[in-house]
């Protein structure tokens, strides 16, 4: 791999770098800037996203002709570490969960009448969206195929009955992808289907309280009483559910970690401040052995994650699955950083443990990053299925040319 990037890359990060230091970090201190749920206030979240747009920093996941930069993957990885330095920063920039892989999706999977209807509204920061899958036991939850959820077809209609939960979004979003059970069995049994949110026959049963701060419309428990859906709004084919999400889950995966590495980055950026500046018993913080093997092992370890996440994009971006190369990187990226914010909460003292910094905000956050998109032990066992089934080649060299 080649790991240069081009001069027209690095001037975007660089953009959006710069935009991040002078627009987003100075509002983190302000207690006007947050919604009740810990997230940037819409009113000035409108008017950021109108700055980004104006400067060209909108919508990197999506190709130029539909409103996007169209960096491909590994241009992602470069720009949205720079994005995630501000907590406020990828939903800014129009690159925040779960909009980035419901766009992404529909853009690869839409036809152009869906593009149109479903995507650029959301491409263009009109509505928000949603991906309903998981549902409470005994649902589908990390086994997509428990997925029980109803969606009978009747004529030129699905009729869906059942219930999902956790759905981020789903509060303030208007465009919904919903995975949902056509057939008995396993195999293509389960359909996605898009419907709005002004469709009758769903409701929002309610808001789950979460350990952390929220995105902007929580995480939600939804409840189907016969809302039908067209059939001219299924994604893909009917039967063929598993794939879309299999589509949508890992660009998604790698751009939870993408942003991840930008939060535990800032982490050790203000632990690192902090141990330069303060002393204790006539010694600096970062003159300490102990801090120095704390912030050392930090680096590395977010090292080995963007190595992996820059592997894991490369791969996708030739064409590849890249399976058990984004499980590794979702492990060793949702790991360090918690790591990185419980370390530098421990390295900054009562400051870190009060609002003083975004320490105590990313270590909320962090928590839920080894369960979303699937557990660290689920991504193991997924790693452990490939290592079981190509031996020794599982550590094979891509060799160029070859077939």
């Amino acid at each position: 791999m080649d790991f240069t990037i081009s001069p027209a890359l690095d001037q975007l990060r660089r953009q959006i770098a710069a935009f991040v230091e002078e627009r987003l970090l100075p509002l983190e201190r302000d207690p006007a800037s947050y919604d009740a749920h810990e997230n940037i206030a819409e009113p000035l979240l409108a008017r950021l996203r109108a700055e980004a747009r104006a400067a060209g920093l909108w919508c990197l996941q999506l190709p130029e002709s539909r409103g996007g930069r169209g960096v491909g993957l590994l241009g992602m990885a470069v720009c949205y570490e720079e994005m995630n330095r501000s907590i406020f920063g990828p939903v800014v920039f129009n690159s925040a969960a779960p909009d980035d892989g419901n766009m992404m999706v529909l853009n690869k999977l839409g036809s152009e009448a869906q593009k149109e209807r479903w995507l650029d509204p959301i491409a263009r920061g009109e509505v928000r969206s949603a991906f309903a899958m998981t549902e409470p036991h005994p649902g589908g939850g990390s086994d997509p195929a428990m997925i029980s959820t109803m969606a009978q077809r009747v004529g030129d209609r699905y009729v869906v009955t059942g219930r999902k939960w956790f759905i981020t979004g789903a509060g303030v979003a208007k465009h919904f992808i919903l995975v949902a059970r056509t057939a008995e069995g396993a195999k293509n049994a389960h359909t996605a289907l898009l419907f709005h949110a002004d469709q009758p026959g769903w409701r929002i049963e309610r808001r789950i309280p979460i350990m952390g701060p929220e995105e902007h419309g929580g995480h939600c428990e939804l409840v189907f009483e016969g809302l039908e859906i067209p059939a001219e709004n299924v994604l893909l084919a009917e039967g063929k559910g598993m794939r879309v999400t299999q589509t949508r889950l890992a660009p998604a995966r790698l751009t939870h970690c993408m942003r991840w590495l930008g939060l535990a980055k800032r982490c050790v950026e203000i632990a690192t401040d902090y141990a330069a500046r303060r002393e204790g018993f006539g010694v600096r913080l970062a003159d300490r052995e102990s801090v120095q093997l704390m912030l050392g092992d930090l680096a590395m370890r977010i090292e080995v994650g963007r190595l992996l996440v820059a592997k894991a994009a490369w791969a996708l971006d030739r064409g590849e699955r890249a399976q058990s190369e984004i499980s590794m990187a979702k492990i060793q990226v949702a790991n360090v950083l918690h790591d990185a914010a419980d370390r530098a909460i421990q390295i900054n003292g009562a400051r870190g443990y009060s609002k003083d910094t975004a320490l105590e905000w990313i270590y909320r956050y962090a928590r839920q990053a080894r369960l979303v998109d699937g557990a660290d032990e689920v991504h193991r066992m997924l790693i452990n299925r490939h290592l079981s089934t190509e031996g020794r080649s599982f550590w094979s060299w891509p060799v160029g040319g070859a077939a």
